[in-house]
């Protein structure tokens, strides 16, 4: 059975990605840093293997931790998405460092660290999907910390690609342009449905990064009514 691994299942794009891989089957493992968020996660999930792992994304040896628990469980996970956000108004002038670098932890270091842990195995077994949930497509001043981030994510599909690309590990990120909630434009059941196409892309057409607008997710919901 084919495994999909969520790192950052809070409600919105977590759990929307995780129902939506279940629907085809996938055993799930979902991480959060809390408890209660990574349970409900799992309680709407039926008819398929899950387990519900807590961590904290910018501790790593936690993070390795509950990755190793759910290739111990599932096996190598077949596609991972880390989700995981610090989604903060940080202005240029008026943040410390330590906020600034408190922030790259989590959106930018726990994504380095998964890619670190589960990328080489995907290409030594020769396939494996490995996406990033992104934003920002253009910085804005007052979300500074965020604006550095989603860069830096966007480089590191980059660099996975460049390093494990050829041996099958297909690196990508979904970049949404707006702010994400059910009903709207940015509805996560439709965002979702990116992670999905990104996943099931044939080597040779692979894209590596799907920017979700207002445009297109008009068109999307168009598309279901």
């Amino acid at each position: 059975m084919p495994v999909a691994a969520i790192i950052g299942a809070g409600p919105g794009i977590g759990q929307a990605v995780a129902r939506r891989f279940a629907r085809e089957g996938f055993s799930i493992a979902l991480l959060a840093r809390s408890k209660t968020t990574v349970e409900a996660a799992t309680a709407q999930l039926t008819g398929v293997s899950t387990l519900a792992l807590t961590a904290d994304a910018t501790d790593e040896t936690a993070l390795r931790t509950a990755l190793d628990a759910a290739i111990g469980r599932f096996g190598l996970p077949d596609v991972v998405v880390y989700n995981a956000a610090l989604v903060k108004p940080h202005s240029l002038e008026g943040t410390s460092l330590r906020d600034h670098l408190d922030a790259w932890a989590v959106n930018v270091g726990g994504a380095l660290v998964t890619a670190a842990h589960l990328a080489p195995a995907m290409a030594e077994r020769g396939n494996g999907t490995f996406l990033v949930t992104g934003g920002m497509p253009e910085p804005k001043p007052e979300y500074s910390s965020l604006s550095l981030g989603k860069a830096g994510v966007r480089t590191l599909v980059a660099l996975i690609d460049q390093r494990y690309g050829a041996a099958g590990v297909h690196a990508a990120s979904v970049t949404v342009d707006g702010p994400v909630a059910p009903g709207t434009a940015f509805d996560p059941r439709d965002i979702a449905e990116h992670y999905w196409r990104l996943h099931t892309q044939p080597p040779g057409g692979w894209d590596h990064e799907v920017v979700h607008t207002e445009e297109i997710g008009r068109a999307m919901r168009a598309a279901a009514e």
